[in-house]
């Protein structure tokens, strides 16, 4: 897929797929991601196996814009502002999840969910196309400390497990920067590619 300007008919075909169940991987400003349907009943699973994750990961909602983050987390004025003069940016927020989000994705105690607006062109026109935002993980294996940069090594080590792989050539393997603001005051829980500087 072309990395600036994605073809219409290739995105079409992978949001297809996404609405039938498919697990993807997908380029991003930060890596390649999991990618699945918001109201798929199997993606967290396969995503937890794979990545060995617990029932206590936070997954992310990867949206087109402001207002489709805004109709899946609840924000304060104060979060609103902050959060929007970061994006779209690699940065992924932790906030209170709104009755939008299914159930089993949200973290079982706090009720909490993961956001993000990518830069990535790719990645943004696909969750336009999709309409909805993409459920989403960091695309990290057991024992790896960054994502793959390159898609061919992803098909060629889970051809087996995921059902596509969106090549739009190589991306940093920078991971977000992680701000929980599920309380009163941003916390920096992971620094990744954008400053945390401006949420500590």
């Amino acid at each position: 897929m072309h990395p600036r300007d994605p073809q219409p008919r290739a995105l079409a075909q992978v949001a297809a797929m996404l609405r039938d169940d498919a697990l993807i991987a997908y380029p991003t400003d930060t890596g390649y991601a999991f990618g699945a349907h918001l109201d798929s009943h199997t993606a967290a699973d396969r995503i937890r196996r794979i990545r060995g994750l617990s029932e206590r990961h936070h997954f992310t909602l990867v949206c087109a814009d402001f207002a489709q983050l805004g109709q899946f987390v609840y924000l304060d004025n104060r979060q609103f502002r902050a959060i929007k003069s970061a994006t779209p940016g690699p940065y992924t927020f932790i906030l209170p999840a709104t009755k939008e989000v299914p159930r089993r994705l949200a973290h079982p105690k706090k009720k909490t969910v993961g956001v993000r607006i990518p830069s990535h062109p790719v990645a943004l026109a696909l969750v336009r196309e999709l309409g909805e935002p993409l459920l989403s993980s960091t695309f990290l294996l057991p024992g790896s400390q960054d994502p793959p940069t390159e898609a061919w090594t992803i098909k060629e080590e889970l051809d087996h497990v995921i059902d596509a792989v969106i090549d739009a050539g190589e991306v940093g393997p920078e991971l977000t920067t992680v701000v929980d603001w599920s309380g009163p005051d941003p916390e920096v829980v992971r620094v990744g590619a954008g400053d945390p500087e401006r949420f500590s």
